[in-house]
């Protein structure tokens, strides 16, 4: 069974991603997560590719990682397979080309980590998002009690973390951790709309100020400014920048260059 589905659109320009374990709830176990880790890698390097799009097949996005696979798991087998899930959810936090998330249902522990790493979230309006990682002894293991409080308010973060209670997919787009909510048929159309309009901007100038953001936003605010000047000076010295003047004076689409 292949466990990570792949499809291309918009002429290849966005790869979608789907996790194919849905008899387990999307649940990751070492095997997922290596192959992620590879695809993750790959696309990195395709220049053609522009938008990565994650989600899941069935009734969850994920639930995080398997228990049942842990539960026999040596202290040297957790340490490598948390190893490995530490570095793709690195690469997720860190990818340099947008990074859209499609939460088709439950996205808990790791699978709400996994999202809240994306640029942009869309759900489905009964999915359900949470951190239940404290009623098993545990916190989340791989950047969420970082990235929830990034996103919503101090409160809301520390509600979800301590008490470990799903919230709703609306109540989620109340908090700000959802972009926009969808009806299961719609949200992954919905999701490559989005995806395709930025496929259509320079992906170098997206890139850029996807950097100048993330980066920034954990800088203190001259130091920010700074960095993200250097991101526009990159910019300006680039190929997209004298075509994209060239088309709106031409009234023509631009043709920007893959990388």
């Amino acid at each position: 069974m292949n466990i990570l589905l792949e499809e291309r659109h918009h002429e290849n320009q966005i790869v979608l991603l789907t996790l194919n374990r849905p008899e387990v709830l999307n649940a990751f176990n070492s095997a997922l997560a290596r192959v992620l880790n590879a695809a993750l890698d790959r696309i990195m390097e395709d220049t053609t590719v522009r938008v990565l799009v994650i989600t899941g097949k069935g009734r969850a996005f994920s639930t995080g990682g398997d228990l049942k696979e842990r539960n026999t798991m040596t202290a040297e087998q957790w340490a490598a397979h948390h190893r490995l899930l530490e570095e793709v959810h690195r690469k997720l936090r860190t990818f340099p080309k947008p990074y859209l998330c499609a939460i088709n249902g439950m996205a808990l522990g790791g699978g709400l980590e996994m999202a809240l790493s994306a640029d942009f979230c869309y759900a489905v309006d009964d999915a359900t998002l949470g951190f239940p990682e404290v009623a098993r002894g545990i916190i989340p293991g791989v950047g969420g009690t970082q990235t929830v409080g990034r996103l919503t308010s101090r409160s809301r973060a520390l509600e979800m973390l301590l008490t470990g209670q799903p919230i709703s997919a609306p109540d989620a787009y109340r908090y700000g951790l959802v972009n926009k909510l969808t009806e299961a048929s719609q949200l992954i159309p919905e999701v490559l709309k989005t995806a395709t309009i930025l496929t259509q901007n320079s992906p170098f100038a997206v890139q850029m100020a996807k950097k100048a953001f993330r980066v920034g936003s954990d800088m203190p605010l001259e130091s920010g400014v700074d960095m993200a000047l250097e991101c526009y000076n990159r910019t300006i010295a680039h190929p997209d920048r004298a075509e994209g003047v060239r088309a709106f004076n031409e009234r023509r689409p631009p043709q920007f260059l893959d990388s």
